[in-house]
């Protein structure tokens, strides 16, 4: 399914037990599975696309919470919106923010193509301008773009949770260099979870799943 750059990757949770995990988890629709591969033959590299093992988790919390207004920070081609609006009730939105054009092109399509229920809604630009223009409070953030923001991010996203609502954080291990960091997205990351693990507002859980993945839930 993904595609790595010519970069060093640390295989956090053992390769054949991640593949049985896989195994065993609920599959993606056929329309999911299409746009993945749309995805595979429009861009070089796809290993943003979040995966099933989390994208079946962010289906899960969606209905187990009864989350109905939900907020993506960075789109990509629209994997992880696209799943998350197929577990939302009818009256249900994901608003997703997109800044790189590229993207926003993809992302436009497939949802053209594959929201028949017009659940998403596209935001075109940069999301530390975008968020604050967002009016309401909603139930589920899930974000997933800009590591060095993320400290950013995680201030403007509680601030728009309503009390009890939940924030998912993807990539917060970045391949384990979090540990020991020595580059500048890792010091942001290793920021980001200290900051969070201090944070008095909220309650987390940070899951060795694919590359990491933060629950937190505003008090």
């Amino acid at each position: 399914m993904k595609k790595h750059r010519d970069t060093p990757f640390v295989q956090i949770t053992d390769q054949d037990v991640e593949q049985y995990a896989l195994e065993m988890t609920s599959a993606e629709s056929e329309q999911i599975k299409e746009l993945v591969a749309l995805s595979d033959q429009e861009l070089e590299f796809i290993d943003m696309l979040s995966g099933n093992l989390v994208g079946q988790m962010l289906k899960m919390l969606i209905k187990l919470s009864g989350a109905k207004r939900v907020l993506e920070i960075g789109t990509f081609t629209g994997y992880s919106a696209l799943m998350m609006a197929e577990a939302l009730p009818g009256e249900g939105q994901v608003i997703t923010i997109e800044m790189n054009l590229r993207y926003q092109e993809l992302a436009e399509k497939h949802f053209e193509r594959f929201d028949a229920e017009d659940k998403i809604r596209l935001l075109k630009g940069n999301a530390r301008e975008l968020m604050d223009e967002l009016e309401g409070e909603f139930d589920l953030v899930f974000l997933d773009a800009d590591k060095i923001s993320y400290p950013l991010y995680f201030e403007k996203s509680i601030a728009k949770l309503k009390s009890g609502g939940m924030l998912i954080v993807d990539n917060v291990l970045w391949n384990g260099t979090v540990l020991h960091p020595d580059d500048e997205k890792a010091a942001a990351l290793n920021q980001f979870n200290k900051m969070v693990a201090d944070d008095l507002r909220v309650e987390q859980v940070l899951l060795p799943v694919r590359d990491g993945l933060s629950l937190i839930r505003k008090k």
